[in-house]
């Protein structure tokens, strides 16, 4: 049968005040009301007698040396279980003592530090990575029967195919975007049909692979991040390379080669789908008919154009795809690292998508493709 905890009050020896004599079973399943009660007796005791309590846990540890440090008090008659719970309890609640607050300059020059010394890092062994991911196409090469074939086809058809009605009606929509905005800003200086000429350029030479490397980025580099980084963490990663199968071969090389395949044909589809919208808007802000927008545009638009965004392209795809199969390749630990890699395939990707686009601009502007 349960004993439940309860306690009594004695009077103590030379006039003391009175000893709280606490009995029975200290245990969580047998303490009931006892934290309650003894709440409501406030102090005036000269000590707490533990010699009837039969059996005690961590919990009634827990209450007698709380009651006991809250009125001053001492313990006696404990057995040599509970003095072992009680210096357990004790190191628990001893707080660690917080170090103390450095200057905010030295914090800021410190966490500045740490913030280059992993971008440095990261760096190198990103270039590491890049050059595995190259000698492993040397190899390829050299053994074509090592080459994944059915994996190149599902991933460019994950990449491209599966991508062209979003990468399609964001640039419809940009272009409708460029030419109306276009026409306002034209419009002050009675140039209106000029409108063909920004939009037709700009959507072919930089918005249109821009984009949809942006695209590809949020869509496929994070995909690309979290399968691999969900296999590395299910560890079928290691077991791939335990039965001598390399997971640069197998999961790196064809979604870079996927990417860069398809990023081309992407971007040019986006560009035209960008200048349709253009004429879109035109036919009914500007009054051009569409086709004469498109023959128009098919004048005013230079070859070069069309190859620097066919240049750039396959570039862009390197860098996605190298972006997330990289961070994929570095998750460890546990899930929350899936998420949060993947968000730095995503941003790595974009940021130095963009930084490149800007040194292509004016590179290409140097070389006389203006």
């Amino acid at each position: 049968m349960r004993q439940w905890a309860d306690f009594s009050v004695s009077e103590s020896d030379g006039g003391k005040a009175p000893v709280l004599v606490l009995s029975g079973s200290l245990r969580v399943h047998s303490i009931g009301d006892l934290d309650s009660r003894l709440r409501a007796l406030g102090g005036g005791y000269s000590a707490i007698d533990l010699s009837g309590v039969t059996d005690i846990d961590t919990t009634g540890a827990w209450l007698t040396m709380e009651f006991a440090r809250k009125h001053g008090i001492e313990i006696t008659g404990a057995s040599e279980r509970a003095e072992r719970l009680f210096a357990a309890v004790g190191d628990l609640d001893e707080a660690e003592p917080k170090p103390p607050m450095r200057p905010f300059i030295t914090r800021t020059l410190e966490e500045l530090g740490d913030l280059v010394t992993n971008w440095g890092s990261g760096f190198v062994r990103t270039v590491g990575f890049f050059g595995a991911l190259m000698a492993t196409m040397g190899t390829t090469i050299v053994h074509p029967s090592r080459f994944r074939a059915k994996a190149l086809v599902h991933h460019m058809q994950h990449v491209g195919v599966n991508a062209l009605w979003i990468v399609g009606l964001m640039s419809f929509l940009i272009g409708i975007v460029i030419a109306q905005q276009g026409a306002v800003q034209l419009a002050q200086f009675g140039a209106e049909f000029y409108t063909i000429n920004l939009t037709g350029r700009l959507s072919m030479r930089e918005l249109g692979v821009l984009m949809t490397a942006i695209m590809v980025a949020g869509r496929s580099g994070s995909a690309f991040a979290a399968q691999i980084g969900t296999m590395k963490l299910t560890e079928e990663v290691d077991a791939m390379r335990t039965i001598g199968v390399a997971p640069m071969e197998s999961l790196v090389l064809p979604r870079v080669l996927a990417a860069m395949i398809m990023m081309p044909l992407l971007g040019f589809y986006a560009a035209i789908c960008s200048i349709i919208g253009g004429a879109f808007i035109s036919n009914f802000a500007l009054d051009i008919p569409f086709f004469a927008f498109l023959r128009r545009t098919q004048e005013v638009v230079p070859i070069t154009d069309v190859w620097i965004g066919l240049i750039k392209a396959p570039v862009f795809a390197l860098i996605v795809a190298l972006a997330g199969c990289y961070q994929g390749m570095q998750v460890s630990g546990n899930a929350e690292e899936v998420g949060s890699r993947t968000t730095q395939a995503v941003v790595t990707a974009i940021f130095t998508v963009i930084v490149l686009d800007a040194f292509f601009a004016v590179f290409f502007t140097k070389i006389g493709w203006k």
